[in-house]
């Protein structure tokens, strides 16, 4: 048996890849962060390639694909810390919304690019001491904190109890303010309740775990595009600079760095690949790959966004390159939706080991 991309799979993600190195270079990822541009442009190209309406069923004006014709995309995104609306509403949205099976004229919103949906999931994942909400059945009290996207025109809230709700960006008492953090290719930030009409999507638990293992499953395969864009600026950097008159690419200790970096970072992709696989055709593995995803490419992450920064010296840490652009996105996505320990902590349990 052989297991990799289809050709329509392979087309989707040439596809995708060209466009962003048109439309995504460095110095339009540096324009967003810095001069608060809003990237509607990269999002309108991504909507023109259908990818708002990726894994919406196509009787509902999606495409019809999966969630690893997703996290190929997601891999392509990451690449370029690409500043664009995805994890929401592109992924975790229609997986909430096609499980509720109540909210078909969102979903075509969605899919035609008219809807953005952001994702409020710290409350379920982890509280935090400063923030948390209560929903009374049909409003909101309460601070969200860490929602990505806060900016979108839906966001998708989880409570404590694995209720999934829907809350609107003009519904009454939401107040929305941004939140500094390192990584800065996201809108990330805050939102205040203040009886704030709610819908509800879901209150089975079973559907909030299949809609944050796919948000999962994407940022690890975000991390896995950062992660693999920091080794080939690592190997094209090591062949031009020079040191002693030769490039550092000859010595050793640089040889050893670079191919340690990809001797982690190659068994991942078909980590990814299963892991998105599994989410639409394997649901007895889906939770405990999608653990085991999140959970190791975080760590893979970290260290070759560490490594890669050394091999470049000193000029690693300026703008001039932007190589921070991607530490500082594997770092987010590391975080988010859960860190390695607590994942890891979640899929012992899923195998009944704690």
């Amino acid at each position: 048996m052989e297991f990799g991309l289809s050709e329509e799979q392979t087309l989707l993600q040439d596809s995708v890849n060209r466009f962003l190195d048109d439309r995504v270079p460095l110095d339009r990822v540096r324009k967003f962060v810095t001069d608060g541009d809003d990237g509607d442009d990269i999002w309108q190209g991504l909507i023109e390639l259908g990818v708002p309406g990726l894994i919406i069923p196509e009787s509902a004006g999606g495409v019809g694909l999966g969630c690893l014709d997703a996290a190929i995309v997601a891999e392509a995104l990451g690449y370029h810390v690409t500043p664009a609306p995805f994890l929401g509403s592109v992924v975790m949205a229609p997986v909430a919304l096609i499980e509720g099976g109540n909210q078909e004229d969102l979903l075509r919103a969605i899919a035609a690019g008219d809807s953005t949906v952001g994702v409020a999931f710290g409350e379920a994942v982890g509280a935090r001491a400063d923030a948390g909400f209560e929903w009374d059945g049909a409003r909101l009290n309460g601070k969200a904190l860490f929602v990505i996207d806060y900016l979108a025109d839906y966001v998708l809230v989880a409570t404590s109890d694995k209720k999934i709700l829907l809350v609107s960006s003009a519904a009454d008492g939401l107040s929305r303010k941004a939140l500094t953090t390192v990584e800065k290719t996201r809108r990330t930030g805050e939102l205040v309740f203040k009886n704030t009409p709610a819908e509800l999507i879901s209150e089975d638990p079973n559907v909030y775990f299949r809609v944050l293992d796919a948000g999962r499953v994407m940022l690890a395969a975000d991390t896995l595009g950062a992660a693999q864009n920091m080794i080939d600026q690592s190997v094209a950097y090591a062949k031009v600079r020079e040191q002693f008159n030769r490039p550092i690419g000859s010595f050793q200790a640089v040889k050893h760095m670079c191919a340690q970096m990809v001797a982690d970072l190659e068994p991942c992709r078909a980590m990814i690949w299963y892991a998105g696989y599994a989410l639409d055709q394997l649901p007895e593995e889906a939770r405990l790959t999608a653990c085991h995803s999140k959970a190791h490419l975080s760590e893979v992450g970290r260290s070759v966004s560490k490594t890669a920064t050394e091999v470049h010296g000193g000029m690693g840490f300026t703008d001039l390159l932007g190589l921070h652009y991607w530490f500082k996105r594997i770092g987010f996505n590391r975080q988010m939706l859960g860190a390695p320990e607590m994942i890891r902590e979640e899929a012992a349990q899923v195998q009944d080991l704690c």
